[in-house]
């Protein structure tokens, strides 16, 4: 059996999903901030994630029938790894977002021990194993657009995850071979990239993403009648997003441009749609995302470069326009920029809080979604190469698929490292 827990609220969320039978879904009160006040307060909910939850989930170990044999615990959760030493349960260190932020943020104490504050970055080659001066001067600004409390509880996680007898990355060794090589020498502990952690399952063999039954959602259907790769797909963020002056800007600039769009606005989709005044795009407030990226209609993502929002842009092999908010998306949109060339950043001048007006947007999304420019072709080439690493990497051979089944072998015979 095994359990996987949450809070009721977020039962409540995913309890109608399919799962193994295996899979048991079960809760612990609701003891921190509830989803929808996670934007107003971030550093509060994130706070509450590390000090509110430990003692309702050990209360909860005690009730299981069949003792914990091992734990998978986001190294985000700060005291997952405690707990399971202290228990004598192994623990399998999971991070969900790039193995290259975890180094950054891992090695981290060399700059105490050299000295150095984020502020004197720049020039630094290869000071962080694993990591480019480029990426040293995203680290920079990491540092200085995110909340301090939120850091340093970054980091206090990360401090712990030594501990760990295993980790899990939701990456693939190819897109990080290097960092990848610098974790496994980091760690006296396996290391096993098993990305991308995307539902690409239930994809269920289509790739092209088109051809859906007429019970498919609207916006699929609409999908389905647009050229190939003539729609640019958006996408901001589930929780921190843009203003609502820059929202309408954006908005604008679509019209502006003539390029078709679907744009997953969550709470602003219901005011956006009343803007919208052409027969080009679709304004909606969910959509499955990995489907709509695999369509054959989906030409460009502008993206706020999430993680998972990343990894289904490169499994999907569509470009991006990226456009990060927070933490490890600066980094992230640095590595689509420079480590695979696969897409453009939208820049918002030297402030980042600097409005990006409808004309800037029109011509910025009119030069991105151009098949025919010698530009557009290499980076969409280039977006394709790599979806097509993404899909070997699971293919039945594949690193992904063979690290899974090594973690998996040694979390069953109780191999510790």
């Amino acid at each position: 059996m095994i359990p996987d827990f949450h809070t009721e609220e977020w039962l409540g969320y995913i309890s109608s999903e399919p799962r193994p039978e295996s899979v048991r879904l079960v809760t612990i009160p609701n003891v921190i901030p509830p989803e929808r006040l996670k934007a107003v307060d971030f550093p509060g909910f994130y706070e509450a994630v590390m000090t509110k939850m430990e003692a309702p989930f050990e209360q909860l170990l005690d009730q299981f029938e069949i003792p914990v044999t091992a734990i998978i615990g986001d190294i985000e959760v700060r005291w997952a790894i405690s707990l399971g030493n202290r228990r004598n349960i192994p623990v399998a260190a999971f991070w969900t977002m790039s193995a290259t932020f975890l180094s950054m943020l891992y090695h981290f104490d060399l700059f105490k021990q050299n000295q150095k504050s984020p502020s004197n970055l720049l020039g630094q080659v290869d000071y962080i194993p694993g990591i480019s001066s480029s990426h040293l001067a995203e680290l920079q600004k990491v540092f200085q657009k995110n909340d301090q409390r939120v850091l340093q509880l970054a980091l206090e996680c990360i401090s712990k995850v030594p501990q760990a007898q295993y980790l899990l990355f939701t990456s693939i060794y190819e897109l990080e071979p290097q960092v990848m090589g610098t974790m496994k020498d980091t760690f006296q502990f396996p290391v096993y990239p098993i990305g991308p952690a995307i539902p690409y399952l239930e994809l269920e063999g289509n790739l092209s993403g088109t051809n859906y039954s007429h019970m498919a959602p609207d916006y699929l259907q609409w999908l389905d009648s647009q050229p190939k790769d003539s729609v640019l797909y958006i996408s901001l963020g589930s929780f921190l997003s843009v203003s609502s002056t820059q929202m309408d800007e954006i908005i604008a600039g679509l019209q502006d441009s003539g390029v078709r769009y679907l744009w997953v606005a969550r709470g602003e989709a219901s005011r956006l749609k009343d803007i919208c005044s052409d027969d080009m795009g679709l304004v909606l407030p969910w959509c499955d995302q990995l489907k709509v990226l695999c369509h054959s209609s989906i030409g460009g993502f502008w993206t706020h470069c999430g993680w998972n929002s990343t990894l289904e842009a490169v499994f999907a092999g569509v470009p991006m326009l990226t456009f990060p908010l927070f933490l490890d998306q600066d980094p992230n949109s640095k590595q689509i920029l420079e480590g695979w060339r696969i897409g453009w950043k939208v820049k918002r001048g030297v402030k980042e809080e600097t409005l990006l007006t409808r004309e800037e947007i029109a011509e910025l999304v009119q030069k991105f979604m151009d098949l025919e420019s010698n530009e557009g072709k290499e980076m969409r080439r280039r977006a394709r190469d790599l979806g097509n690493i993404c899909q070997q990497g699971i293919a039945e051979d594949g690193s992904s698929t063979t690290n899974l089944e090594a973690f998996i072998r040694d979390i069953s015979l109780g191999i510790r490292h």
